[in-house]
């Protein structure tokens, strides 16, 4: 009687792990035998049969480290991404402290390198181009990641994608900023007034397919007030502010205060970006897009793509007050903006009622 195709293949892979076992030991007695070269051979071998086996990438980096080869360093980087969830022995712990120390050493000695390839060029550069050209070496070296839009519900195509975006394309800025103690004193005036209202800025039914905000659903300690009934102070009509056929936009002031973060979320539109204007500030509140975290600063707007992975953080128990609103991506064209506010426009006019 013949064996199936996948018993075969199964014994195939059990022969092959216990080859894989048999080699490492064979290499952990070549390095205890002051044999590393021949140890650096069997964990090869061992390797290619299982190339992302965690002990056996350990094993390499330490090896490589002891002979003293210029590739020991990134060997450790590869270790080091393979590095288990479950807990790991002291011993293992220990080499591991020290190879990230090697690995730290040996992406600065990289970055060093790089950077002084790249002087001439920085050095011409503008504030913004600086600002990615070092955010390119930073990805090259993988201290950062590149993060995309990722829209819940509308993606418009081609638009580019900027975590937090440079301040040239958005002139108004520094008007609105401007207003800042204006625009607190009138944020106190309607938070004072009875028909003030603060709501849970995260409100969705429960029976909703979302994860990403059930922390801050219906919250209490994250509330916002929607400045719907007072119109907009002027600075803010300069601003390519979207509205939805029939909807016109609301500056919102969300409170995120006394304690709870906000997780790591995307939003829903990448037609749109967010500005923020920070009012009542607690010391070490900051926001982070993608791979980069902002200090929020009182007076100190900036504008960023909310379709990009970010999250925040008020450390303190005190109240935290920013303002928030919506402006069209700058590379739409008119005619583009007109057909986004009338897509989304007839999707929310036409969207059923809750239960």
């Amino acid at each position: 009687m013949t064996a199936s195709r996948p018993a075969l293949l199964a014994g195939a892979d059990r022969a092959a792990a216990a080859h894989g076992s048999i080699l490492m030991k064979l290499a952990g007695i070549c390095r205890a035998a002051g044999q590393p070269r021949a140890a650096l051979e069997a964990v090869h071998r061992a390797l290619a049969i299982a190339p992302l086996d965690f002990t056996a990438l350990l094993l390499r980096a330490s090896l490589l480290d002891r002979l003293g080869e210029p590739s020991a360093g990134e060997a450790w980087g590869h270790a080091i991404a393979q590095r288990p969830e479950d807990p790991l022995p002291p011993q293992i712990l220990q080499v591991l402290a020290e190879g990230e120390r090697r690995h730290a050493a040996w992406l600065d000695a990289r970055e060093a390198r790089w950077a002084a390839g790249m002087a001439d060029a920085e050095q011409r550069a503008s504030a913004d181009e600086r600002a990615r050209i070092a955010r390119f070496r930073s990805n090259a070296l993988r201290r950062t990641r590149p993060y995309h839009s990722e829209p819940t519900h509308f993606s418009f195509p081609g638009l580019r994608e900027r975590e937090f975006h440079p301040r040239s394309p958005f002139p108004w800025l520094a008007a609105i900023e401007a207003e800042t103690g204006t625009i607190a004193a009138e944020l106190d005036a309607v938070m004072a007034a009875e028909r003030a209202e603060l709501v849970p800025y995260i409100q969705y039914a429960a029976h909703q397919p979302l994860r990403q905000w059930q922390a801050l659903k219906r919250n209490p300690d994250s509330t916002a007030i929607h400045r719907c009934a007072r119109r907009p102070r002027p600075p803010l009509d300069g601003a390519p502010r979207p509205g939805t056929t029939g909807a016109p936009p609301k500056p919102i002031s969300p409170l995120p205060a006394r304690g709870p973060a906000i997780p790591p979320h995307v939003g829903v539109n990448n037609a749109r970006l967010v500005c923020h204007l920070p009012l009542i500030v607690p010391e070490g509140c900051w926001f982070r897009v993608g791979a980069e975290t902002r200090h929020w600063r009182r007076g100190e707007a900036f504008v960023f793509d909310d379709t990009i992975e970010h999250e925040a953080m008020n450390p303190s128990d005190r109240l935290r007050v920013v303002l928030i609103f919506d402006l069209w991506h700058p590379d739409l064209s008119e005619i583009e903006r007109e057909a986004v506010a009338a897509l989304i426009g007839s999707d929310a006019a036409n969207a059923p009622a809750a239960p």
